[in-house]
């Protein structure tokens, strides 16, 4: 008993210090081609309107990464990917309005 308590009070690395977001997103395939890749929802109740734009933003780079990954390509048709975006707790409060807009800005 004493063992199995040992283990379950030392969480891994990440679980201790980052959030995990889960993120839906479709890529719309024509002859095994992709061609729109579309977010459809960031879950994150407690998210700002800038943290959700920024998560949702990296959800899709990963989506568009993944496109012609073999279990994801579709001769014609929509494949549903979830994404989840791990991130840490120091990064995430780091995600304001102003960090959001400065980047557009350069």
């Amino acid at each position: 008993m004493f063992y199995l308590g040992t283990l379950a009070s030392f969480p891994q690395g990440y679980a201790k210090d980052s959030l995990q977001i889960k993120v839906y997103t479709e890529i719309d395939y024509e002859n095994r081609e992709a061609k729109d890749i579309t977010l459809k929802k960031v879950f994150c109740d407690y998210c700002s309107d800038a943290q959700i734009s920024k998560i949702g933003y990296a959800a899709l780079l990963r989506a568009h990464d993944e496109r012609y990954l073999p279990e994801n390509i579709l001769v014609n048709g929509t494949k549903k990917l979830a994404i989840i975006i791990r991130i840490s707790k120091e990064d995430f409060a780091a995600i304001t309005d102003d960090a959001v807009n400065n980047k557009e800005e350069e």
